[in-house]
């Protein structure tokens, strides 16, 4: 998926669905690492393209948390 399309996608999101996305995103992450550590070669790049996409997720969060209060 292309960046603009996923901020997209991330921007649309309600709050709850942030905090869920969150967590499969961290899941995935944890499950990825565990893949690393046996050798699988594609691993890598799946983590790099999560740990981005958890990244932006979080931004768009700490964004929206001074709009809210």
């Amino acid at each position: 998926m292309k960046r603009r399309e996923e901020l997209d996608k991330y921007h649309d999101l309600s709050e709850e669905e942030l905090k869920a996305e969150t967590a499969r995103l961290k899941e995935s992450l944890f499950r990825l690492k565990f893949k690393l550590a046996l050798g699988e070669a594609d691993a890598v790049k799946r983590i790099r393209e999560e740990k981005k996409s958890l990244a932006r997720l979080q931004t768009i969060t700490r964004q929206r948390r001074p709009q809210a209060s």
